[in-house]
């Protein structure tokens, strides 16, 4: 475990469970968020986009986490793992809930100098309606992608609780 993708759907902990892994392991740690968005939400193009995921991939350990279909290629075909955080809509849901209100009130940075507010979270761009209209996609399109030959050589690890997540993370420790 040296080149590790986490996905999941929004909300569901990667990023979390990716700082985690790096403390355990000193494996350098990735967000994908930072290198696609820029300040004022503005997207970076998708060739800038696929530059800076081949430079961050560039070394031989590294944590990437993030969902984009319009890059799982170039990371998979690196990685050696993918973990999988496959949780309840109903916990994933709960999770954003919290963590959506915590970034509103307090103005913690999600990245680059952007910030959930209270327009976005009640708008047709809400993270929380994005999650819960692409949760049920995800959770069909991720055995299927996974499944592919090219992805044959990856170790994948499903995880489909936080407490078996948790358990996990320990066994990594001992």
């Amino acid at each position: 475990m040296q080149r590790i993708s986490i996905i999941g759907t929004s909300g569901s902990g990667k990023t979390t469970l990716a700082r985690q892994i790096a403390q355990i392991t000193a494996i350098p740690h990735v967000e994908l968020d930072y290198l696609r968005w820029e300040p004022n939400w503005q997207l970076v193009s998708q060739d800038i986009w696929r530059e800076r995921i081949s430079q961050a991939l560039v070394g031989d350990r590294w944590i990437v986490d993030g969902n984009c279909s319009q890059v799982h290629n170039t990371i998979w075909s690196r990685a050696d793992t993918v973990i999988w955080l496959d949780y309840s809509l109903a916990v994933i849901l709960q999770r954003l809930l919290w963590r959506t209100l915590r970034r509103v009130m307090t103005q913690e940075e999600v990245c680059n100098g952007n910030y959930e507010s209270w327009k976005t979270t009640l708008s047709r761009d809400s993270i929380i309606l994005w999650t819960i209209q692409t949760y049920r996609r995800r959770k069909q399109e991720y055995p299927v992608l996974l499944s592919k030959p090219e992805y044959s050589h990856l170790e994948i690890i499903r995880l489909q609780s936080p407490r078996t997540t948790q358990n996990w993370l320990l066994s990594l420790i001992s």
